[in-house]
């Protein structure tokens, strides 16, 4: 398998979780500016919305959207329990959590690092993103990780979400659970991995 990446964009969640399920996958970059691949190709041949992270799996088919490539890794390591499994009530909750991570944070976060937003586009995204870390920091203060006391799937989205908050300015002083929490999460083997990996200390 193939992953389309962005250094520390969102495509970051899905390479954590293959880390933490034992997938092998191929890092394919895409350059920010180019928007080609290292072969030279035009990344809209790949994925015509011209977005990351694309999932290519064996059979050729891609797959986009973090928040659905995020599950069909967990899935493939069932035995990791990244996820709960799929149909349970305990799944429709992760799911709940994906979506809220997707729409209401991730999309918040976008105008911030377009170069060509206005200003009052930079005000209403920031008024968003305030108005709902408070659900993440309130949850985070009784539990570890997003869905209680063990690590899945959604912390990675919502680590590598939270950690844009640092490099954009954002104050932390309000949000003391985020910040244990995104300390936390990177000491995890898997996180430190993909971390060297995306800053182009370790290919593999």
């Amino acid at each position: 398998m193939k992953l389309f990446y962005l250094p520390f964009a969102c495509s970051r969640a899905p390479h954590i979780i293959a880390r933490e399920a034992g997938i092998s996958i191929e890092l394919v970059p895409v350059d920010p500016v180019s928007h080609s691949l290292p072969d030279g190709t035009d990344f809209l041949t790949v994925n015509p919305r011209g977005y990351v992270p694309v999932l290519e799996l064996d059979d050729g088919e891609r797959l986009t959207e973090a928040s659905v490539i995020l599950q069909v890794l967990a899935d493939m390591a069932p035995d990791k329990q990244l996820l709960p499994a799929a149909g349970t009530r305990e799944r429709v909750r992760a799911q709940v959590w994906l979506a809220f991570l997707s729409t209401e944070l991730h999309k918040a976060f976008g105008p911030l690092f377009q170069p060509n937003t206005s200003q009052e586009v930079k005000v209403a995204s920031l008024t968003k993103i305030g108005r709902r870390l408070p659900e993440l920091e309130a949850r985070l203060a009784d539990n570890p990780y997003v869905l209680g006391s063990e690590f899945s799937a959604v912390d990675a989205y919502a680590f590598t979400i939270a950690s844009w908050l640092l490099p954009l300015g954002i104050d932390m002083d309000p949000y003391p659970n985020i910040a244990s929490y995104l300390d936390r999460i990177a000491q995890r083997a898997a996180v430190r991995a993909a971390t060297r990996a995306e800053r182009g200390l370790d290919a593999s």
